[in-house]
């Protein structure tokens, strides 16, 4: 069953603080046309630039991830991300009146209630994945850091995170699909331990910060001192370390709650790898800087993978269609002209034939003793021949019709094909068949390499007596 594309029913939008500059904010989510992916838009920038949510355009991972593209930045991008992703949408515009996103309470929970509230509505346009069929992986033995992704028929992530504290150890959390972000996830906010949190004050990094927007742990001795100058600075009435070394500004949502927001980062770095992924995600220690580096492996591996051909699959152990036999009775052709080993799969639309390619060939005695390769007007001639039985079968009397070519058109050699090789020719109409007139369009392949394209046009007459 195939998935449609999902939108936002209607714009919706949150103001918060941007966690670094303490600016005021306002995102908003706009309802994007199919195929629009997610993109922010600077509304507080002359002509309201746009920058893709693109994992090549990451420039800074250092407290979150930023993006910029010719002179446009976004900061802290990735708990909005989470959000769309796990809400299951594909084309949304992010409006920004500042240079950062509002940090809210630190994890995706508000923008989660947000779409809810707007809504979400499926578009026309059919959904695509890519479904990964090879370990993908990325890696840095110096920080013990390692994303892969695994085949899978869903979009899975599992994280490991390992500090070496006393307050905060070992801790694995897992999504099996993304219907339970909303509800396992989203929630689950930022931490940040007490040595980082004094390092950001005194470099005045977290302007927007405050204890509400953070789970902070304390992994060492600390002074009544330390904590007076802490609520001062969160203008709080009193700070405090609870039992499970953690200031007392919040209560955790999970007793995992940390490894839980990992995950969420996850999710939202990896959607700037730009396309629906079928695959597991195994995630230990990550970071912002292996999250958005693992994206854009996975964005070249797709990209590279998709600008290959599109190779007709087939089973060699699987029957075919016609054999060597049954193409005899279609075809007038005959040995060493007849071209075509075996017919695979045949629709209304198209059709898949096989040629084994042998040095018993006679053409190559000639064409070349040296080097021995297929003439291309052979080639083109066995595509012919897979055609002729596509439009011979659409009669129910192939015996007493014959197909003549009448034209061939845009005919490309881009490979050789040699003796061994075992050549595919997928024939397509182009248009449908008009008074006995078929227009196709015929590729043939060795391996996942195109070797012959041509466009043909073929006639069916019927045999003359004889």
């Amino acid at each position: 069953m195939t998935e449609k594309q999902k939108t936002l029913k209607e714009p919706v939008s949150i103001s918060g603080a941007g966690l670094h500059t303490g600016q005021e904010v306002t995102i908003t989510f706009r309802p994007a046309p199919e195929n629009h992916g997610f993109k922010f838009r600077r509304v507080d920038m002359p002509g309201q630039p746009v920058i893709d949510a693109d994992a090549d355009y990451v420039t800074d991972t250092s407290r979150g991830t930023s993006l910029e593209h010719n002179g446009v930045k976004v900061s802290t991008v990735e708990h909005a991300l989470a959000a769309l992703t796990g809400m299951d949408l594909d084309n949304v515009l992010i409006d920004l009146d500042c240079v950062e996103t509002p940090i809210l309470d630190g994890s995706s929970r508000y923008y989660v209630e947000a779409i809810q509230k707007a809504g979400i509505v499926e578009q026309n346009a059919e959904r695509k994945y890519f479904r990964i069929t090879e370990v993908l992986r990325f890696s840095d033995p110096e920080k013990k850091v390692e994303l892969l992704i695994l085949p899978d028929e869903t979009y899975k992530v599992s994280v490991m995170i390992d500090y070496d504290t006393n307050v905060l150890g070992t801790q694995n959390a897992h999504l099996s699909h993304l219907n339970d972000f909303a509800g396992e996830i989203s929630a689950c906010r930022t931490f940040v331990f007490l040595h980082e949190l004094e390092y950001l004050i005194q470099n005045n990094l977290i302007k927007g910060g405050d204890l509400s927007n953070a789970i902070v742990f304390v992994n060492r001795l600390i002074g009544q001192d330390e904590l007076d100058r802490l609520a001062r600075f969160f203008n709080k009435p009193r700070v405090e370390v609870l039992k499970e070394g953690i200031l007392n500004n919040l209560e955790l949502h999970f007793t995992n709650e940390p490894a839980r927001h990992k995950l969420l980062d996850v999710v939202g770095d990896l959607s700037l790898a730009g396309t629906r992924i079928k695959g597991h995600v195994i995630a230990s220690r990550p970071g912002h800087t292996a999250n958005t580096s693992f994206a854009r492996i996975l964005k070249h591996h797709i990209k590279n993978e998709l600008a290959q051909p599109d190779v007709p699959q087939y089973d060699p152990t699987r029957p075919p269609l016609f054999d060597i036999n049954q193409i005899r009775r279609l075809l007038p052709h005959r040995p060493p002209f007849l071209l075509v080993d075996k017919i695979l799969s045949m629709s209304d639309h198209d059709v898949l034939g096989l040629k084994n390619v042998t040095m018993n060939e006679g053409f190559f005695v000639g064409h070349f003793p040296e080097e021995p390769v297929m003439p291309g007007v052979l080639i083109v001639e066995a595509m012919a021949q897979t055609g002729g039985i596509f439009v011979l079968s659409s009669v129910p009397d192939p015996e007493n019709y014959i197909t003549y070519f009448m034209k061939i058109e845009n005919v490309r050699f881009r490979q050789k094909v040699v003796p061994g090789d075992t050549i595919l020719f997928h024939l397509e109409l182009i248009s449908p068949f008009r008074r006995g007139i078929s227009h196709m369009r015929g590729t043939a392949y060795v391996g996942n390499k195109i070797v012959t394209e041509a466009e043909l046009m073929a006639q069916i007459t019927k045999k003359p007596t004889i």
